[in-house]
């Protein structure tokens, strides 16, 4: 495949909440022995991004390093035009590949080797964080640690199911609720609630969505939910969900990176159930549990999930091969990304946006 020596790139300029995207000319870069070089035809534009972009989490020490060159991105899917000398036996040119938040991994750390937790290698490399993303129509991964995508699977499904797709469906499989059982959804009609509401929907769960307003009520019930409950207008969450659930839910996952989903998910679980924290709030105030009173009396487990392992995403893919996952896409291209930021910003972004990065 012909391969130019410049490319279109979404650059980041400026620093905080004023910061922006830029459509540049860059160098398209080289693989490396052990590298692909995917011409991205679609990208997911994720929470993390924004977050990245807008320096939300710099009082944490995380923040886009220098050799991102500014661009973002994390839920690449395209196609493989280059291969790494040391890996032809891996890929060809013309496979399809998605490119994920977890860009490589060491191979020989403890979580590694121990076959299901490489998402904690310490030495692991993530797109648009440490490595150039995928607001950019060439981009390199690790060939090993790539995703070769399924037939039936389009790109531009594939890009939002490389991590927000796989963080929905981990985190619905890290609360322990078993089919039959409910499942509450704070943020059900966002970026990551609706993929969440499908999957529990295909795993056998009973959902309750948690949003806010008509249009998000419409969307949980079309895509499985068989409760919701508008914080808008019910003026006791917790409440409603006793009267649905007579003890509470089995388990909460919060999607909606707020102050308010964090504080109430705890009290909607009943003894034993388990909250799930998602959402990853821009306020360091934020914490995700409760007086110890409560979680001790009702014997509550609160966990963290994060995206997901190589196998992970493979499981994830297949849900939508067998047409059960869809995210809802609202797309545009590399120039519409601060539009859609300021979208996420608001709350007003439907499903999940996708850019189309190769002309």
């Amino acid at each position: 495949m012909g391969i130019p020596s410049t490319q279109r790139a979404a650059v980041k300029v400026g620093e905080g909440d004023s910061a922006k995207v830029e459509v540049k000319s860059i160098e398209v870069p080289q693989p490396a022995p052990d590298q692909i070089l995917v011409k991205i035809n679609y990208s997911g534009l994720c929470a993390s991004d924004k977050s990245l972009l807008h320096d939300e989490w710099s009082f944490s020490g995380v923040s886009m390093q220098p050799q991102t060159h500014g661009v973002a991105g994390h839920e690449g899917a395209g196609v493989v035009v280059a291969v790494g000398s040391d890996v032809k036996d891996l890929w060809k040119e013309g496979d399809r590949a998605g490119i994920k938040w977890i860009a490589s991994v060491c191979r020989k750390c403890e979580f590694c080797t121990n076959g299901v937790d490489e998402c904690h290698c310490p030495k692991q490399i993530n797109s648009g964080f440490s490595i150039a993303g995928t607001f950019q129509e060439y981009a390199l991964t690790d060939a090993r640690y790539a995703t070769r995508l399924p037939d039936g699977v389009k790109d531009e499904e594939a890009g939002p199911i490389m991590c927000g797709g796989v963080t929905a469906y981990v985190a619905c499989k890290r609360s322990a609720v078993k089919p039959g059982q409910w499942i509450v959804l704070p943020g059900a009609g966002g970026g990551l609630g609706h993929l969440a509401v499908q999957y529990a929907k295909a795993m056998g769960m009973r959902v309750i969505a948690v949003d806010g307003g008509d249009a998000k009520r419409d969307l949980c019930l079309k895509l499985g939910a068989e409760k919701f409950v508008d914080f808008t207008t019910v003026k006791d969450v917790q409440a409603e969900i006793m009267k649905i659930t007579t003890y509470g839910a089995h388990g909460v996952v919060v999607t909606a990176a707020s102050k308010a989903g964090y504080d109430t998910a705890p009290q909607l679980l009943r003894p034993g159930g388990t909250m799930v924290a998602v959402g990853l709030p821009k306020d360091s105030s934020v914490i995700a549990g409760a007086h110890p009173l409560l979680l001790c009396l009702k014997k509550l487990n609160v966990v963290g999930s994060v995206v997901g392992t190589l196998k992970d995403v493979e499981e994830a893919l297949d849900f939508t091969a067998r047409d059960l996952v869809h995210p809802i896409l609202t797309r545009g291209n590399l120039e519409d990304i601060n539009g859609f930021l300021d979208d996420l910003n608001a709350g007003k972004l439907a499903g999940r946006a996708v850019i189309k990065v190769a002309a």
